[in-house]
């Protein structure tokens, strides 16, 4: 009842008009970073640090966590639209959503996806206001060895869970994990597979490669189609349907209590939920089929989780001191600049600063849904163009969010390549999502495996011996073997069923 009445005095507090004039600013703001693809979160918490030094303490963070959750809202819309992710945890909802989008179910799409996140953000603050401290003292064991086998078993997951082909998915997911080791060595400084070309010493950006991937390939795959043929579906609904309910309840639960526990461990990126939900839900269903194929519930768990894991990826920042990410780095410096300390003590010596962010976000994500409602009719609009204008308009949002990554025209270069690389992979069947999966995983794997063998000092045997490890790298390696297992078995049965004859 305690933090039930201590939640309550920061939604008051947070209602107050200057701290809701930020928030507003915040979500908004937030939005548009997600809808524009490259941007992010990050670039716009940048541009408004020198803003600390003049705004109230309260009212700045909040407009700075309202830009955070805000995008996670934003980047779904061009992923359903023109199958572009406005944010990397959005790449997962490409899949389902822009299927969906093409028979002419773009508002369900748009509408499950707004609802999820309403759900998941709003039940994850509640979540962090009862269990902050315990699952931070929780995301304490996990050391490097926990983090590698995580990692391993999340990347080897949905490689089991892939549409075609194991062997063709596991193929795209070491593709992905051998790009995500270009560039400078993490331990030594030294340069990987730069071939001395300057834009690769920085590694391959996520979001060329996510944007060349989905968005230019589906334009290259969408221009040997006669024009008008592309949507041809007549768009009959503006919300999701009530069977759309009721397939999207379980999911958006799932992807609720996953995205919250994933995202609350710290090191873990809010892509990782999204991916893990949605291979929960493939596994778990009774029609696997349909995914990728335009199953609302594809896009329910998904957009679910990362709302969930953004809310909850507070959790080590404002009850450890530890910045996880970009993000959460800069966050730390804007608390720094006002003389607070994030950490274990934060709660106790700034509990109006804690609560009233948490009561601000309990009010942007109602704020969210008032913004991003009434825009559903608006965005499916866009449906309606004829794609010959369309196409070009694609191509220029794609490359717009390339350059605004870094601000480098190799990125515009390297968006060009994979939207090719995406476009053959589609003629010849290879899913995408295992390698873009690798890519993102990549980094952070190789830097756990390298620290756990440091740790052991070079025996592979660490991963065995805890057992959080264990566990995640047990079931890893039962996934790799299952197909080796199953065809074993269906061997013997063949040969049983000959001697029988």
């Amino acid at each position: 009842m305690d933090t039930l009445h201590l939640l309550a005095q920061g939604i008051l507090t947070a209602a107050s008009p200057l701290n809701l004039l930020y928030g507003f600013l915040g979500v908004l703001l937030g939005t548009l970073v997600g809808v524009l693809p490259g941007l992010g979160p990050a670039g716009a918490i940048a541009l408004l640090l020198p803003l600390a030094l003049h705004a109230p303490p309260l009212a700045y963070l909040i407009m700075l966590f309202g830009i955070t959750y805000g995008a996670q809202y934003g980047g779904s819309t061009t992923s359903i639209l023109v199958n572009i992710p406005g944010e990397a945890s959005s790449v997962i909802t490409c899949i389902d959503g822009h299927a969906m989008a093409r028979q002419g179910r773009a508002g369900p799409a748009l509408g499950i996806a707004a609802f999820g996140s309403f759900i998941g953000g709003t039940l994850a603050i509640f979540g962090v206001a009862y269990l902050a401290p315990a699952l931070a003292e929780f995301g304490l064991h996990f050391g490097p060895p926990e983090y590698a086998g995580l990692m391993l078993f999340g990347l080897t997951a949905l490689v089991y869970l892939a549409h075609g082909p194991m062997d063709k998915a596991l193929l795209m997911a070491l593709f992905g994990s051998l790009l995500a080791s270009v560039g400078l060595d993490p331990v030594t400084g030294q340069q990987r597979f730069t071939f001395d070309i300057l834009v690769l010493r920085d590694g391959v950006g996520l979001t060329p490669v996510v944007i060349g991937l989905f968005g230019v390939s589906e334009v290259l795959v969408n221009l040997r189609a006669r024009a008008g043929e592309v949507f041809q579906k007549t768009i009959e609904r503006l919300l999701p349907t009530l069977q759309d309910w009721k397939d999207s309840a379980l999911p958006i639960t799932r992807g609720t209590i996953l995205g919250f526990f994933l995202g609350a461990i710290p090191g873990l990126n809010v892509v990782v939920a999204t991916f893990a939900a949605y291979a929960v839900e493939k596994k778990i269903s009774r029609h696997p089929e349909r995914f990728g194929r335009g199953a609302i519930e594809g896009v329910a768990a998904p957009e679910t989780a990362n709302n969930a894991a953004s809310c909850s990826g507070w959790i080590p920042l404002l009850s450890l001191g530890l910045p996880t990410g970009s993000v959460t780095s800069l966050i730390f410096g804007a608390l720094l600049i006002h003389g607070l300390a994030p950490g274990p003590l934060f709660i106790k010596n700034s509990p109006e600063i804690f609560w009233g962010v948490l009561g601000s976000m309990i009010i942007g994500n109602v704020l969210l849904i008032i913004l991003n409602l009434p825009l559903i009719g608006l965005w499916i609009k866009v449906l309606r163009v004829p794609y010959f204008f369309l196409f070009p308009l694609i191509l220029l949002f794609g490359i717009i969010g390339a350059y605004t990554t870094s601000g480098n025209t190799g990125d515009v270069v390297i968006m060009i390549i994979f939207g090719v690389v995406g476009y053959l992979m589609k003629r010849f069947a290879y899913e995408p999502t295992p390698m873009v999966l690798g890519l993102v995983i990549g980094p952070l794997l190789e830097t756990a495996i390298r620290r756990s063998m440091i740790m052991s000092k070079g025996h592979i045997g660490i991963f065995f011996q805890r057992p959080i490890a264990a566990f995640f790298m047990g079931a890893a390696l039962l996934m790799l073997l299952s197909p080796l297992l199953a065809r074993r078995r269906l061997g013997h049965e063949i040969i049983e069923k000959l001697g029988e004859q």
